[in-house]
């Protein structure tokens, strides 16, 4: 292979290549600095848990709709048949619970 460059040409090439090499190193630099990989690590955690409680959000939207459909009907009007026997059905619970709450304080 034959090098048909002049001194000059070659010199200005070694100082290009210098002044690549020196911004590359200087990238590696920034991104092996421990501030950078903390803040990258930090960053991946929030992506991590932003995304995360997205997913949860959907869900639970997603299990209330479900619920809300079972007790009211497409016009915003309750189900009594669906409803009163779950409201019955809590009353029991509360009063038991009250009775046994009672039955412990008295002895």
């Amino acid at each position: 292979m034959s090098d048909d460059r002049t001194p000059a040409q070659i010199e200005a090439d070694i100082v290009r290549r210098r002044e690549q090499l020196a911004v590359t190193l200087d990238e590696i630099g920034v991104r092996v600095h421990p501030k950078t990989i903390i803040g990258d690590a930090k960053a991946k955690v929030a992506s991590t848990v932003d995304e995360t409680a997205g997913r949860a959000f959907v869900a639970v939207n997603r299990m209330v709709t479900d619920v809300r459909a079972r007790f009211v009907d497409e016009q915003g009007a309750p189900r009594l048949e669906r409803v009163v026997p779950v409201a019955l059905l809590a009353v029991g619970v509360i009063g038991l619970i009250a009775v046994s709450s009672s039955r412990k304080h008295r002895r």
